[in-house]
């Protein structure tokens, strides 16, 4: 990895993978969306500061940045035309493992803190993504009710909670046969930060879940396992193996094409799900424990309730009938 485009010491040996900061950075997090993500962001920066597009992260001597190599990449971002949601993420990555190069010893406390002192990229958006029609759920449901063959049931089990719960999909993916308790109707779900909460199912959902455990079988493992194309169920050591984040968003793409509907996002899914919640009364705090979310301001970003009461004052102005004077 080369400075970009500013002058700097000579770039030399790649970093030995032990105290690789990239690799320290990515196994210090928990989550594999999270591990994923993250990885992508590195790369895509090693490739920015390269010029080579296949360039990985790992390896690279990110302890030799400074300051005026990390603006430049902030400005390279930009111009590159990255949304500045999407500039932020990949900034959280480069100081997280600018922080790591630093408690492996290869950077001062000064130099990392210099380095690091970018700031984020300001912006205003409207809120993004599409409400989810419950006409949308049921044909989607019905698509799987269509398939007679074990992934019918997987896939419709996986669509209620989802649409029930309002989890994100990696917190779908990783849920486990332990995590069900079907005489409370709910889920314990494991969320970013490893962060533990409890989830709630609808009589319909708990109806579509155990016609999937009729299917799965009560082992111990993955609450939904990746079916194979002669509909056996993939198994890790003695129980179903788990699925992945995105494996569940396949799932969710899948059925609704089946269903001849527009595509959506297990994140629609969730946005839905506080929508509905927000419209039921349900008050905030509930609302934010319910979703796992650290703040209730992110659980607000969700409601649409005033942008629906604006529109619908907007409603009640009658357009005058087009005649000539």
């Amino acid at each position: 990895m080369s400075a970009p485009a500013v002058p700097e010491p000579s770039l030399t040996a790649a970093v030995e993978p032990a105290r690789d900061p990239y690799r320290v950075y990515l196994d210090s997090l928990s989550s594999p969306e999270s591990r994923r993500a993250m990885r992508g962001c590195l790369d895509r920066l090693a490739a920015l500061v390269s010029g080579d597009e296949v360039s990985s992260g790992a390896g690279q001597p990110w302890h030799l940045l400074r300051y005026e190599h990390t603006v430049r990449i902030r400005a390279l971002m930009t111009e590159r035309g990255w949304s500045p949601a999407y500039v932020n993420k990949h900034l959280v990555a480069l100081r997280r493992v600018l922080r790591e190069a630093w408690r492996l010893g290869q950077m001062t406390a000064e130099e990392y803190r210099r380095a690091a002192d970018l700031p984020t990229v300001e912006h205003t958006r409207l809120p993004t993504g599409q409400h989810v029609p419950p006409e949308v759920v049921g044909a989607a449901l019905a698509a799987c009710d269509r398939d007679d063959s074990p992934a019918g049931a997987r896939d419709a089990a996986l669509l209620a909670v989802l649409y029930s719960t309002g989890c994100r999909r990696a917190e779908i993916a990783g849920m486990t046969l332990g995590d069900y308790d079907p005489a409370s109707r709910s889920l314990r779900v494991r969320g970013k930060r490893d962060k533990e909460r409890m989830v709630y199912l609808t009589a319909e959902a708990v109806g579509r879940l155990e016609r999937w455990l009729a299917v799965r079988g009560r082992p111990a493992g993955a609450l939904f396992c990746p079916i194979s194309r002669y509909g056996s169920l993939r198994v890790a050591g003695t129980g179903p193996a788990a699925m992945t984040g995105q494996a569940v968003a396949d799932v969710l793409a899948r059925r609704l094409a089946q269903a001849g509907a527009a595509p959506r996002t297990p994140h629609d899914f969730r946005r839905t799900f506080i929508g509905e919640l927000l419209d039921a009364g349900v008050d905030l705090a509930t609302a934010q424990a319910l979703l796992g979310h650290s703040s209730p301001a992110t659980t607000a970003r969700y409601d649409r309730r005033p942008e629906r009461r604006r529109r619908e004052a907007v409603d009640r102005i009658a357009m005058p009938p087009a005649k000539p004077l």
